[in-house]
């Protein structure tokens, strides 16, 4: 339960990489609009796979915010979160000169980390022997490698460690932010989550456990959150990240304020290593833990951005822990998985919907979860389908399940 005295949080920066942009702006109008971002790939050759499509990023383009010299020694991985965590930076108006640099952290999740530079590097050694593995390997395969590098672009000296609890990954960052301003170890994180799994291994193995969709002749269609005829998750990338700020830090530099950072709560199925609890039941005792954590009863919150990934199992546990936490307000408030235009950036895509949460509460539109067409008996709820909503969002909640059972749901408030 949140105490009055306890230290307030607020988000004052947003940045992101996308599939549909790498800028904030036009990403928030083109997911509003209901476009996909999902198609055939373009990074890898998927010749020789059953699965064709996705949602990379086949233009991006990381001297942006990155040296040119200094691309070739960071993974895709750490390249997105140097551009997405540029973004809420310079979003939020910090002068790190002007701030104790002891005091400012970096905690990112990432599930995988820099899968794409272990592939090469293997396949250099396997062909071209052990000599000729690259002495940046280690450096850019680590997980903790994208927070290292924001910490050393910016000089930031508080906290920096990394998350790995797969799909929930970004969110549990945002959580061990969010405690770490409130018992005043820090006064600024930059926190979110970045992941670039779209790599031959990447895409082989989640085809290979048939947890992706194959609608190959219509990518864009083929993420389809709580519809009836979803049949896997499709595969994506970027990066979401957002300064968190101790409240009275940010008001003394007149920094504007997105949202409060309200609630936070995890927890582990302790079932099965892929599946979800078929009641959603450690998905449903996260969100209590973030209700209770944020002091708010449950009929507060206006809106869900769901983990909604477009399998089979998935959608059905969440939407039944939705109704477990909610009662009859369940029925009564908008929920939409952004996947279906996004896909599913796994360690990332927590990061990301926190963005989205964020820009939901500041521009009263709910994001529609997209290629919804016909509804399934057993996810009966307002997943807001195929059309953003006008509404006026109080306080938003964006969930997140991941491989291992892991659970994290953050909380969001309209700050006043």
């Amino acid at each position: 339960m949140q105490q009055e005295s306890q230290r307030r949080i607020v988000v004052t920066g947003v940045g992101v990489v996308s599939p549909l942009a790498v800028e904030v702006d036009t990403f928030w109008s083109r997911l509003t609009a209901g476009e996909s971002g999902v198609h055939q790939l373009k990074t890898i050759d998927t010749s020789a796979y059953k699965v064709h499509f996705g949602g990379d990023i086949p233009d991006f383009d990381p001297t942006q915010w990155i040296d040119r010299r200094e691309v070739k020694r960071l993974d895709r991985f750490t390249q997105f979160a140097v551009h997405a965590g540029g973004q809420a930076i310079q979003d939020s108006g910090l002068d790190f000169d002007k701030v104790d640099r002891s005091k400012c952290g970096v905690i990112l999740g990432s599930g995988i980390g820099g899968l794409g530079e272990i592939e090469v590097q293997i396949e250099k050694m396997l062909n071209k022997g052990p000599d000729r593995v690259s002495p940046f390997t280690v450096p850019k395969m680590m997980l903790n490698a994208a927070g290292g590098n924001l910490s050393i672009t910016y000089g930031l000296k508080g906290p920096n460690y990394a998350v790995a609890t797969a799909c929930a990954s970004a969110t549990n960052a945002m959580g061990d932010a969010l405690r770490s301003v409130r018992l005043g170890e820090t006064d600024v994180v930059i926190t979110g989550g970045t992941e670039a799994a779209i790599t031959h291994m990447g895409l082989a193995a989640f085809q290979n456990m048939k947890a992706l969709s194959t609608r190959n002749e219509d990518p864009a269609a083929a993420s389809r959150p709580f519809d009836a005829d979803r049949d896997g998750f499709v595969l994506g990338e970027g990066a979401g990240l957002l300064v968190f700020e101790e409240l009275e830090h940010a008001k003394a530099r007149g920094a504007r304020i997105y949202a409060e950072v309200l609630g936070y709560g995890t927890t582990s199925d302790a079932g099965h290593i892929t599946a979800p609890d078929p009641e959603g039941k450690g998905a449903a005792a996260a969100m209590q833990a973030a209700i209770s954590d944020a002091g708010v009863a449950p009929e507060n919150v206006d809106y869900i951005n769901a983990h909604g990934t477009s399998t089979p199992l998935g959608d059905k546990a969440e939407t039944q822990a939705i109704k477990a936490v909610f009662g009859d307000h369940a029925h009564k408030m908008k929920i939409s998985s952004t996947k279906g235009a996004l896909g599913h950036s796994l360690g990332a895509s927590g990061g990301i919907e926190a963005v989205i949460s964020c820009k939901t509460i500041q521009e009263s539109l709910i994001a529609p979860t997209i290629n919804y067409t016909n509804p399934d008996p057993e996810c009966d709820l307002d997943y807001t389908p195929n059309q953003a909503a006008k509404c006026e969002v109080g306080v938003a909640m964006s969930n997140s399940f991941g491989f291992g059972g892991h659970n994290a749901c953050i909380l969001f408030r309209k700050y006043s």
